[in-house]
């Protein structure tokens, strides 16, 4: 493969790894290329850690938190570089916006204003500072005098995938540097260039030696940072398949564990609402990361009696999607983040087929685009509920429409999934769309359109994961509770 213009690369440091405050030689020669997904060629490459170089990130936050200053400043004086962090990415906003499209496929409109956003979660953890209760008084049933204490739960490995790194590192960094812990961010081999910007970032910032570190490392390599009895907690988003595999290692040592993981998420269309409407919004919904989000609305439960009219409109929304570079405005859709992916969206698309359901529209690779890993916006009609494509996880832009016999049955097929993290309520009575809500199994609810809110919380129920992100919901999976019992009042609470 040819590799791009490496000086387009908005990187001071990519062949090396950021560890204990600095940027480290790699242990071993191994790289890793990282591929413009809408050329299909090398956009740059990064150091592939081996067991050395987890070793001694490992080795770096480990210190930083047993003997640095860093879990011993106050929440205040953390909270200064969350800011500055947050400031330090709105500067770096077009760097993220020229990084994510080429490595995940995400639109530059999306990428850059998104980068800039997501600073404001630093921000919001920074204020958490002067807010959150780490220290409470509290009424013991012996002794004096009580303290609920919420302390840093201490090393921890956190683990992203490649579809939207940016966000994801922030909502695990943010609150995990407000608690007091230090941290081994373990970046995808498809898409590691956020987490050198902020890196970069961190190391502009003077961010304490060891409280940040950042490494790339396939499977194998990566497995070593959750086996490490020196990691006392594992956060991670991903497959589901990867998040059994890390909860039963977190569960060989009782390491804490945060796993967010897969979805099927429903749109519930009830017999009130508009189908073009609907339509319409679903299929723009899909088209954000060309359909590769964890909580995307790819099964459409409808009455039968309204499936037809319902996929001849998505059929039409869906099919004037316009997909191509991500980089050019008129675009909507983009490309899939490599071969890979496009050849697991393409096996689900032939199964789909070869189990009887009803390809409408899509199905195949642009034929404009002779290179990229494009995918053509995709719908299937009479879809059985029990069939793959409705059960598993495509991670693409394929929407599979679901007839019931009847609206009773729609909030039963919903939930008849393995997985929980989101869904959404397509109806114009607000109450009734509550109603439904509280019916389903699912981590967020939405109505009348993709919703989800890191503000609030985000996570799933059944397999779509354990704990929450964002919000205060957040910040507590990094702290862990001690209950201190005195026989007087301290100085500070006479």
């Amino acid at each position: 493969m040819t590799v791009t213009d490496e000086t387009a690369v908005p990187l001071r440091h990519a062949d090396r790894f950021f560890i204990d405050g600095a940027w480290a030689t790699p242990s071993s020669g191994a790289t890793i290329d990282v591929i413009d997904s809408s050329t299909e060629q090398v956009y740059f490459r990064v150091p592939e850690a081996q067991p050395a170089d987890i070793d001694r990130a490992v080795t770096a936050a480990r210190r930083a938190f047993d003997e640095g200053p860093w879990p011993r400043m106050t929440h205040a004086d953390r909270a200064e570089f969350l800011k500055g962090i947050a400031a330090g990415l709105r500067d770096r906003a077009e760097d993220i916006g020229q990084i994510w499209p080429r490595e995940s496929g995400a639109l530059h409109v999306i990428a850059k204003h998104g980068a800039a956003g997501i600073a404001g979660a630093f921000d919001y953890y920074a204020g958490l500072a002067g807010t959150f209760p780490f220290e409470e008084k509290v009424r013991p049933s012996q002794g004096e005098f009580g303290l609920l204490v919420r302390e840093p739960v201490g090393v921890v490995g956190a683990i992203i995938p490649w579809n939207a790194p940016i966000g994801l590192i922030t909502y695990k960094l943010a609150p995990a540097l407000l608690a007091g812990c230090t941290v081994v961010l373990k970046c995808s081999p498809e898409a590691p260039g956020d987490a050198y910007v902020v890196a970069e970032i961190a190391e502009a910032i003077g961010l304490p030696a060891g409280v940040l570190n950042v490494v790339t490392a396939d499977r194998e390599v990566s497995e070593l940072l959750v086996r490490d009895a020196r990691v006392d907690k594992i956060t991670f988003t991903g497959s589901t398949a990867a998040g059994r595999r890390i909860a039963s290692i977190c569960g060989e040592r009782i390491a804490r564990c945060t796993l967010e993981l897969g979805g099927k998420s429903a749109a519930l269309i009830l017999d009130d609402m508009d189908l073009n409407e609907a339509a319409a919004t679903l299929a723009r919904a899909e088209c954000m990361l060309a359909g590769q989000v964890c909580s995307s609305l790819t099964r459409i439960v409808v009455s039968r009696q309204r499936h037809d009219e319902l996929v001849d409109a998505l059929a039409g929304a869906f099919s004037q999607v316009r997909v191509g570079d991500p980089f050019d405005a008129a675009t909507q859709m983009g490309p899939l983040v490599s071969s890979r992916q496009r050849d697991r969206v393409e096996g689900y698309i032939a199964t789909g087929i070869e189990q009887g359901a009803r390809l409408v529209t899509g199905g195949g690779r642009p034929k404009d685009l002779d290179r990229g890993y494009y995918v053509e916006p995709t719908v299937f009609a009479g879809v059985d509920n029990s069939s793959t494509i409705a059960q598993e996880e495509i991670f693409g832009p394929v929407l599979s429409v679901i007839p019931v016999e009847d609206e009773d049955h729609i909030v039963a097929t919903a939930n008849d999934t393995i997985y929980g993290l989101n869904a959404s309520v397509f109806t114009h009575d607000v109450d009734r769309a509550r109603d439904v809500a509280r019916r389903l199994r699912s981590g967020t609810v939405g109505h009348n359109a993709f919703r989800t809110d890191f503000g609030i919380a985000f996570g799933g129920f059944k397999q779509s994961g354990i704990g929450r992100e964002g919000g205060t919901e957040g910040l507590l999976p990094f702290l862990e509770t001690k209950t201190v019992i005195l026989e007087g009042a301290p100085a500070d609470y006479r």
